[in-house]
C-alpha cells in the first residue's frame, strides 16, 4: 500500500517485501489449463507442502454471490457437467433464504501443490461467536468489500477480532463491473477502517485484488482483470504466512466445531497444532481445567472440494474431522495418550440480551406443534449449547421456564424460527438486556447504530432516534443519492423495536445496522412503545361483521373464521393502553333484509380494489370517447384491442 495521498485520495497497492509481483510472476504462470496437485503427489515430487489457512469473510449487504463457485473452477473442483447451485457454502436453509451466513463452515481447495483451507464466517456481531471459536484455525483474513459500499458496518467486528490475533489480510473489492464502482474510495475508507481498529503497520500495507465474482476475473488494477480468479489465488500464496507447526512434538487439537450425525454420532473438528493424527490412535480428551479422560479415533476426515474426504493420517496444520468420542465438546483438546497438554481455552464475550421460554399454556396448545412439553423443551435448549458457545441457558423460575442470553435479538430470534421449524411449540418473553454492577455503578449494553437515510426523512430519525436516549457522533453524506449517514451511539435498550418504527418514519427508506460497541453508565428510562394491543374479548371464531367495526380500533392481526380465545392479543391499537374487542360477534338474525354489507379489508386489498376501480372507470371512459369518434378507424381498432386485454386481465 502506497500511503500516498494524491489528488484522488490513497490508491494502488504494493507486494509485500520479498516477493515478486504479478506482472514478474505472469509469464512463468498459466492460469487455466493446470489441474490441481493431490496433497500426496506434491509430497512425492519433494516440493514444500504448504497448507495454507485463510478465512472467507464476505460482506456487502449479506449477499455471496457465486463466491465458492467462481472460485471452484480454477482448482477444478467441480466436473464439467456437474450442476452447482450458488451459494455454496451456505448450507443452512435460513441461511438460503434470507441471504446471510449464520454458521462458520470451512472447506478447502488446491492450487499448485498448496492446500487452501477457507472457512467462511457470519459478519454479524450477533453471531460473534461463530468467529471467536475459528479464528484460532487460520493464518489469515481474506476480506470482501463491496467496490460501491465499501466496508460495511458488520465488517468491523470481524475485523477487529482478526486484528487483534495478528493474522494477515488481502483486501478484495468485489463487484469491480459495476457502472456506479468508486475503488478509490473503497480503498480509502477501508484504509480508514483499519487505523481506527489499531492495525498495526504491516497490517495497514495490505494487499488489493480488485474482481468481479459473477464473472470470475480477478486482478491487481480495475481496468486489468485476468480471465479467472488466478492473482487472487496468488496473493493467497504470497501474502498469507505458512502455519507454525511443530511436527515432531506431542499431538494437540483444539476441538473449535461440532457437527452430528445419526450413522457417525458427534462429530469434533478443528486444526491439529501438532504432531500426527491416525485413524484407530488412542487418545486423550484433555480439557482447561487438566481434567482428561481416554478416548478412540474411530474415523479421520480431511475436507477437500466441499466435500469430507476419509483419510488415515492427518497431517499438522490441517483441518480434520474426528469421530469416535462422543462426549467430545468444543472448546476440549485432542491429545497424545502419554504427553498431552491442554490448548488455550477458546474466549467468547458474554451475552448482552436474555428472553424467557417456557411451554405453551394456551388454549390452543398442541395444534401445530409436536415438542410440547417442557422436558422436550429443556433437551433441546441445553443441546444447542454443544456448538453454540456465545448462548447460555439457566432453569427460570418455575419448572417450565427457562432463561435463555445470547449477543443479540437477532442471535436469539435464528434459534426460535429453527426450533419452530424443527416442530417445537413454546413462548417467548419480551427481549431485555443484561445490565452489571461494577461497584455502586450500574452499567448497560450500548451499540453503535449506523443509519443511512434520504435527507428528506432525517428530521424524524434523528428525533426517534434521540427519544431511544442515543448520541451522535458522526454525520456524512453519500454523494448524488442525496441520502446521508449518520451514526449513533445508543443503548441496546434503545433498539429493541426500533427498526419497524424507523421504517415508518422513513417511508421504508432508512437502512440501519448496530454493531456492540461496550458497557456504559446507565441512560435512564426508555419509552420503547407508544401503543397498546387489542385483545380479544372472549372464545369462539372471529367474523367479518365484528372485524368490520374492530379494525378501526387499529391493526388487526386475524382475518374471518380464526379461531380465538379470552385474552389472545389480536392487533395493535392506535391508541396507548390495551382495548378489548369483540370480534367474535354475530350479526343477529331477523326477519328483516338489510341493505347494508359488511366488508374486512386490509391494506394491500383496498389498494388493489382502489386501482382496479379507477383503471376499470378510465377504460370506460375511453371507450365512449373511442366510439364517439369513428372516423379514426385504425386507432379505434388499436386501441380497442389493447383495452379489451386490459379488461380480461382486470377480470
Amino acid at each position: 500500500f502506497t500511503g500516498e495521498r494524491g489528488s484522488h485520495g490513497y490508491s494502488g497497492a504494493r507486494s509485500r517485501a520479498g516477493h515478486r509481483s504479478w506482472e514478474d510472476e505472469e509469464e512463468h504462470r498459466k492460469w487455466g489449463g493446470n489441474p490441481s496437485q493431490a496433497a500426496s503427489s506434491s509430497c512425492e515430487t519433494g516440493r514444500v507442502f504448504r497448507k495454507d489457512r485463510i478465512k472467507l469473510s464476505v460482506y456487502g449487504g449479506g449477499k455471496k454471490e457465486q463466491m465458492g463457485k467462481d472460485v471452484s473452477p480454477l482448482s477444478t473442483v467441480f466436473r464439467d457437467n456437474q450442476h452447482v447451485q450458488e451459494r455454496i457454502m451456505d448450507s443452512n436453509d435460513l441461511e438460503r433464504e434470507r441471504g446471510i451466513t449464520i454458521l462458520s463452515k470451512n472447506t478447502s481447495i488446491s492450487y499448485k501443490n498448496t492446500k487452501i483451507n477457507i472457512i467462511d464466517t457470519p459478519g454479524h456481531s450477533d453471531f460473534g461467536g461463530e468467529v471467536e471459536r475459528v479464528l484460532n484455525m487460520v493464518e489469515g483474513v481474506l476480506l470482501v468489500v463491496d467496490s460501491v459500499e465499501g466496508p460495511m458496518p458488520q465488517t468491523r467486528f470481524v475485523l477487529k477480532k482478526a486484528l487483534e490475533f495478528g493474522h494477515a489480510v488481502v483486501v478484495v473489492v468485489n463487484k469491480i463491473d459495476r457502472p456506479s464502482a468508486r475503488p478509490d474510495f473503497v480503498i480509502n475508507s477501508t484504509f480508514e477502517l483499519f487505523i481506527e481498529l489499531n492495525a498495526t503497520d504491516e497490517q495497514c500495507d495490505f494487499q488489493v485484488i480488485y474482481a468481479s465474482g459473477i464473472k470470475g476475473k480477478a486482478g491487481l488494477s480495475p481496468e486489468n482483470l485476468a480471465d479467472d480468479l488466478g492473482p487472487l489465488f496468488e496473493a493467497i500464496i504470497r501474502c498469507i504466512p505458512e502455519p507454525s507447526i511443530d511436527k515432531d512434538g506431542a499431538l494437540q487439537m483444539l476441538v473449535s466445531n461440532i457437527e452430528y450425525e445419526e450413522h457417525k454420532g458427534r462429530i469434533a473438528i478443528g486444526r491439529l497444532h501438532s504432531g500426527v493424527l491416525q485413524k484407530g490412535m488412542e487418545v486423550k480428551v484433555c480439557t482447561s481445567d487438566d481434567t482428561c479422560r481416554m478416548g478412540k479415533v474411530s474415523e479421520l476426515f480431511v475436507y477437500e472440494n466441499f466435500s469430507r474426504v476419509p483419510t488415515e493420517t492427518v497431517e499438522p496444520g490441517d483441518i480434520c474431522a474426528v469421530c469416535g468420542i462422543g462426549d467430545i465438546m468444543i472448546g476440549e483438546t485432542i491429545a497424545d495418550r502419554s504427553s498431552g497438554k491442554p490448548l488455550p481455552a477458546i474466549k467468547v464475550e458474554e451475552p448482552t440480551v436474555k428472553m424467557s421460554f417456557s411451554i405453551n399454556t394456551a388454549p390452543f396448545v398442541g395444534r401445530e406443534g409436536k415438542y410440547v412439553t417442557s422436558r422436550n423443551l429443556r433437551d433441546r435448549l441445553y443441546r444447542e449449547l454443544d456448538r453454540n458457545l456465545a448462548m447460555k441457558v439457566e432453569d427460570g423460575e418455575t419448572a417450565d421456564t427457562f432463561i435463555v442470553s445470547g449477543r443479540g435479538t437477532l442471535h436469539i430470534t435464528i434459534l426460535i424460527e429453527n426450533m419452530r421449524r424443527e416442530g417445537y411449540e413454546f413462548m417467548v418473553g419480551p427481549p431485555k438486556v443484561i445490565n452489571k454492577k461494577v461497584g455502586d455503578e450500574l452499567l448497560e449494553p450500548f451499540e453503535i447504530a449506523t443509519v443511512e437515510v434520504p435527507e428528506e426523512y432525517m428530521g424524524p430519525v434523528v428525533e426517534l432516534l434521540g427519544k431511544r436516549r442515543g448520541q451522535m457522533f458522526d454525520m456524512q453524506g453519500l454523494g448524488s443519492e442525496g441520502t446521508s449517514l449518520i451514526k449513533y451511539k445508543i443503548p441496546t435498550r434503545g433498539l429493541l423495536g426500533l427498526r419497524n418504527s424507523m421504517l415508518t418514519v422513513s417511508r421504508g427508506t432508512a437502512v440501519l445496522n448496530t454493531v456492540f460497541d461496550s458497557y456504559g453508565p446507565w441512560a435512564g428510562d426508555i419509552s420503547t412503545r407508544d401503543q397498546g394491543s387489542l385483545v380479544a374479548f372472549e372464545d369462539g371464531s372471529t367474523t367479518s361483521y365484528a372485524l368490520f367495526s374492530a379494525q378501526e380500533r387499529g391493526q388487526m392481526f386475524v382475518g374471518p373464521g380464526v379461531d380465538v380465545y379470552k385474552g389472545q392479543i389480536v392487533g395493535i391499537h392506535q391508541r396507548p393502553g390495551d382495548l378489548s374487542l369483540n370480534v367474535c360477534k354475530k350479526k343477529a338474525a331477523t326477519n328483516i333484509r338489510s341493505n347494508k354489507e359488511q366488508t374486512v379489508l386490509n391494506k394491500s386489498q383496498a389498494q388493489c380494489t382502489t386501482a382496479r376501480g379507477i383503471l376499470r372507470g378510465t377504460m370506460e371512459r375511453k371507450l365512449h370517447c373511442w366510439r364517439s369518434r369513428p372516423n379514426s378507424v385504425v386507432i379505434q381498432l388499436r386501441i380497442r384491442r389493447r383495452t379489451r386485454t386490459l379488461l380480461l386481465s382486470l377480470a
